[in-house]
């Protein structure tokens, strides 16, 4: 078996950013879907990515997944990672997987040793629309009655900046407890920082807000910085996450030896794709460390591969579900996945158990953002 062709799409779901989907055809007639990771300002440069790979996807053998991933960081490359070449890469590797699950007729999670879970928690993102106070109050009143255990937020107000005055520290407090009051006792609130405070601000937050009982408080400062990000979290009294910002396992490898986090929150349409992901997993498990995949993707293609990967990992407690995405999902997806109180059943269908029509990608093109001045 020998793949015959590469296609993407850039897809706009009228909300947060274009989603990247990708294609896998084989001589054989057997295709498989991936989904790369992208930013609002960073699609174009994934897709990009892709082409350029497709001469080094083409006549290549579906199933040796392992040297594709290896070959493309050392000669395609040249061992050196970013987020646009790592994202192009997740994608045709969940492509590859899925291709191998339907030539086996088996679930990837199967070809992955098997599952640990064949259901998987979800938490809720996406829903609280940088709204604060009342309103997004009721906003996370509003996931609780849609069955959701588990919600996750930014409480910060503003732009991202690194350093932050007193009453940008006090409002995202008072944002945090007005949500805990929302939801009541019952339900595990996610705190969001988006790595973008000093150690200093940090740590007085978090101080701030143990009260209101975070499930857990996600990258306080630059994962860039792992020394900072072990003092702030010897510092507080909280279960620290990082990741989403690291890709492959070289970049995890200083988290764990200098335990830097609790929770672990790779991405697996950017971090490498499944097995990295599952690779990652495994380090992370004789640290004691938890993994909790981001997936700020689809409900459909990366919501499938993260929770195969997921599914093989002892140490996976829950991941991401994007609820702003779900209409597409239901649009583009032949069969979409839909949570049911929180959790997500694996499917026992050969590859990811996922299929997108071809003919719906093309009612939601690519749409540029609109000009900005900083």
């Amino acid at each position: 078996m020998k793949i015959t062709n590469l296609r993407h799409w850039l897809v706009h779901p009228g909300t947060g950013k274009n989603l990247c989907f990708v294609k896998v055809e084989t001589d054989e007639g057997i295709h498989g879907w991936g989904e790369c990771y992208t930013q609002s300002d960073r699609d174009r440069q994934v897709t990009a990515h892709l082409d350029a790979l497709t001469r080094y996807v083409i006549g290549r053998d579906p199933l040796r997944i392992k040297d594709f991933t290896t070959k493309m960081f050392d000669d395609f490359a040249a061992r050196r990672l970013a987020m646009d070449y790592t994202s192009a890469v997740s994608g045709i590797e969940q492509a590859l997987w899925d291709i191998a699950g339907k030539v086996a007729g088996l679930p990837v999670a199967t070809l992955l040793g098997g599952a640990v879970h064949e259901s998987l928690r979800v938490y809720a993102n996406g829903w609280s629309g940088g709204k604060g106070g009342v309103e997004l109050a009721d906003r996370a009143r509003a996931m609780v009655e849609r069955g959701f255990d588990a919600i996750k937020f930014d409480p910060v107000p503003g732009p991202w900046r690194t350093f932050i005055d007193r009453e940008t520290e006090r409002r995202t407090v008072e944002n945090v407890y007005a949500v805990r009051e929302a939801v009541g006792d019952d339900v595990d609130i996610l705190v969001e920082m988006h790595r973008r405070l000093a150690p200093m601000h940090a740590a007085r937050i978090a101080h701030a807000i143990v009260d209101a009982q975070p499930f857990w408080y996600e990258e306080p400062v630059l994962a860039e910085n792992l020394d900072a990000l072990a003092e702030t979290r010897d510092a507080i009294r909280l279960p620290v996450v990082t990741g989403e910002a690291l890709y492959t396992k070289f970049e995890f490898r200083a988290v764990f030896e200098k335990r830097a986090a609790d929770i672990i929150n790779p991405d697996v349409c950017n971090v490498g794709g499944i097995l990295e992901l599952k690779e990652i997993g495994a380090m992370a498990e004789p640290y004691f460390v938890a993994v909790s995949p981001h997936n700020y993707n689809s409900t459909t293609v990366g919501l499938a591969a993260t929770a195969h990967a997921g599914a093989v990992m002892p140490n996976f407690i829950l991941t991401e579900y994007f609820v702003n995405f779900e209409p597409l999902a239901e649009a583009i997806a032949v069969a979409p996945w839909r949570p049911d109180r929180s959790r997500i059943t694996l499917p026992d269908a050969p590859g990811l158990g996922i299929e997108l029509d071809e003919s719906r990608l093309a009612a939601y093109p690519y749409q540029p953002f609109p000009a900005r001045s900083i």
